[in-house]
């Protein structure tokens, strides 16, 4: 085994740990918290989860298998289907981050109108939305024969087979109708809104930043070590929202656009794709599944307070468990040495 095969095979079996360990934190502590589950973005975050789970579930053990045979490691039927979920669980992951920055939009550019803007109908429109978007594509992936085994990617993704070289003209606008109808889209999308979303934000941290010079001005016998301290508050609110929206839309186009960018290049006739760097495109997009609830979920206050309290609840019934085992075991070995004792 070469060392660049054994660090894919490595980076996938992370990935698919990581991905399933972390998102099913976020399905616990949806599950555990009724104040998380009457958010409205939580239906397009466990939406994003269980995409994540699925993704690890099915194509992340078919693409280990591909690399590690270095040959198709499923039947044609079942890795049509592969390819079929594959498809659609990208596509659905990728709107449902775009459904998330819209609502981040309307919470900060419309905040005394989000109740009405953003309800849970309106939630459960856009998840249906984006189901029947995924499924489009993916179905009509699978109607024109077009999911298979890729050796590029060592997985069953989106392949046109040689025997099908009549259909290329066809598959490529299709393939590029995809990525432009999911990443295309969705990078527009993540822009509009977060960048909209740092226009308010900046807007309001200069009022702020007004009013909190003005009363340093008025607070003569302030000790400068305070004033230093409000002013270096001010910088980091400054920089806050500007870091937020960098971890949003460049784990998007860090973890997407390499292999997006390689699917379209692969479409030119005389272009052939390196294996090793095919297989690293596919790995990035497995990074992102397992670096979703990170940057959306699990770092936030309220995701780590439910989570925190499920472990130390975990904790003390194992504690309660070893003492109890552990007083019985003494009561135990008492009755057994007290017959001694009496002889």
């Amino acid at each position: 085994m070469s060392i660049p095969q054994f660090l894919l095979e490595g980076s996938i079996v992370v990935s698919a740990v990581v991905t399933l360990l972390t998102n099913f934190s976020v399905l616990l502590c949806f599950a555990q918290s009724a104040e998380l589950r009457s958010h409205v973005p939580g239906i397009f975050v466990l939406n994003l989860s269980i995409s994540n789970i699925l993704l690890a579930l099915i194509n992340m053990p078919a693409t280990f298998l591909g690399v590690a045979s270095n040959a198709n490691p499923l039947r044609d039927q079942l890795c049509r289907v592969v390819s079929f979920a594959e498809t659609f669980i990208t596509c659905n992951a990728m709107l449902s981050m775009a459904a998330l920055s819209v609502d981040r939009w309307v919470a900060v550019v419309f905040p005394l109108r989000y109740s009405s803007k953003m309800r849970y109908r309106d939630a459960f429109v856009i998840v249906a939305y984006s189901w029947l978007h995924s499924l489009t594509f993916s179905l009509t992936q699978l109607t024109m024969d077009w999911g298979a085994y890729s050796p590029t990617y060592a997985s069953c993704t989106l392949h046109l087979d040689a025997e099908q070289a009549s259909q290329r003209s066809a598959y490529a606008a299709f393939t590029a109708l995809l990525h432009c109808g999911s990443f295309a889209l969705c990078l527009f999308v993540l822009c509009f809104a977060y960048l909209k979303v740092l226009k308010v934000a900046r807007s309001h941290c200069k009022r702020i930043d007004v009013i909190t010079v003005q009363s340093l001005l008025l607070l003569v016998d302030l000790h400068p070590s305070v004033k230093e301290k409000c002013l270096a508050q001010q910088r980091k609110r400054r920089q806050r929202a500007a870091k937020k929206i960098c971890v949003f839309i460049g784990s998007f186009v860090i973890c997407f656009s390499p292999y997006v960018i390689t699917r379209l290049v692969e479409l030119l006739p005389s272009v052939c794709i390196p294996r090793h760097w095919g297989i690293a495109t596919k790995c990035l997009v497995y990074v992102k599944a397992s670096s979703d609830p990170f940057v959306y979920c699990l770092l936030r206050h309220q995701y780590r307070k439910v989570l925190v309290s499920v472990i130390r609840r975990v904790v003390r019934k194992d504690q309660y468990f070893l003492s109890a085992h552990s007083t019985s075991s003494m009561w135990d070995t008492t009755d057994a040495n007290f017959p001694e004792r009496i002889t």
